[in-house]
């Protein structure tokens, strides 16, 4: 506010070089760059195409900044969603921990992670299994989950080198399971930004290979997580230096997208350091952030925005 009253103060070709400094700062600290295209894009969408995606405009905070007690010297990472127990599970990287937690936040079970050096990501497949990705070890583990788990130990589990060995702490991230194409959906942090599908397993039984996805112009600085949408098998991609979440059609195309920014979608205050993503069946979205809080947005079935 200081900077923009003194611009007032001066002479009008003053005012001109104010508001041209002031606009610059906004594109760089609340990315409209970004989200340009994306709004000119949504209010182009016809409403028949609204009802047929995700539709994240229509999209409200619920639950907003809760502290997941118990984790403070911890750093959560990767959300997913289990609908066979109707509960969270996100991964910390820190202490390694698999987390188990309630739709409304609440700490239910940590499974210790024996053997991991940095799990970024987390997903919940079919038939009981789940994926850890270790963004510094560029590992993929797979294992089957139960009510009485209580320690992984990496050495004893299954793993597939995803490459980009030279990626360092910029690895993959963000972790999907698609039904459709029975293929777990990866994306890459940065350095370069990238999204790709592993058929898991493929027809042989084994693991297939890693293929690149094709998408458009994402307008994304960098990808944090990922989830797939049963319902309409759309993606949705969370950007935490964006500071948005995106939503993709199956062509990977742009439809639509969620601020985190305060004043936005219902939040009080932005999402700081947004690092997971994950939808129930019921199209309820979570996110957990760092330092360890957690979020729930909420659409009404009447609201198409």
């Amino acid at each position: 506010m200081l900077f923009l009253r003194s611009c007032l103060n001066r002479p009008r070709n003053w005012l001109l070089g104010c508001a041209l400094l002031t606009a610059a700062v906004l594109v760089q600290t609340q990315h409209w760059d970004d989200r340009a295209l994306l709004w000119w894009q949504e209010g182009d969408t016809p409403l028949a195409a609204r009802l047929a995606s995700i539709w994240l405009p229509g999209y409200r905070a619920v639950v907003q900044a809760k502290a997941l007690a118990g984790l403070d010297e911890d750093e959560t990472s990767g959300l997913t969603y289990n609908q066979q127990t109707g509960t969270l599970f996100t991964v910390t990287g820190k202490h390694p921990l698999l987390v188990e937690l309630s739709r409304d936040g609440e700490i239910l079970r940590r499974i210790q992670l024996k053997g991991f050096s940095n799990p970024e990501g987390v997903e919940m497949m079919d038939n009981g299994r789940m994926a850890i990705v270790d963004e510094r070890r560029h590992l993929l583990t797979s294992f089957t989950l139960d009510s009485k788990t209580v320690e992984l130990d990496a050495r004893h589990l299954p793993g597939i080198d995803l490459g980009f060995a030279d990626a360092g702490n910029k690895g993959f991230e963000g972790l999907g399971w698609d039904s459709r194409s029975h293929s777990l959906l990866l994306s890459k942090e940065r350095g370069p930004l990238g999204l790709f599908s592993l058929p898991f397993p493929a027809r042989n039984g084994q693991v297939g290979a890693l293929q690149p996805l094709v998408a458009g112009n994402l307008g994304l600085r960098d990808i944090s997580s990922l989830s797939v949408d049963e319902r309409t098998g759309h993606l949705l991609l969370l950007s935490d230096e964006s500071r948005l979440l995106l939503e993709l059609d199956r062509a990977g195309q742009p439809i639509s997208f969620l601020s985190l920014s305060g004043g936005f979608n219902g939040l009080h205050r932005g999402i700081e350091q947004a690092e997971g993503v994950a939808m129930d069946e019921n199209g309820d979205i979570y996110i957990v952030s760092e330092p360890n809080l957690f979020y729930r947005f909420h659409k009404s079935a009447a609201d198409p925005s």
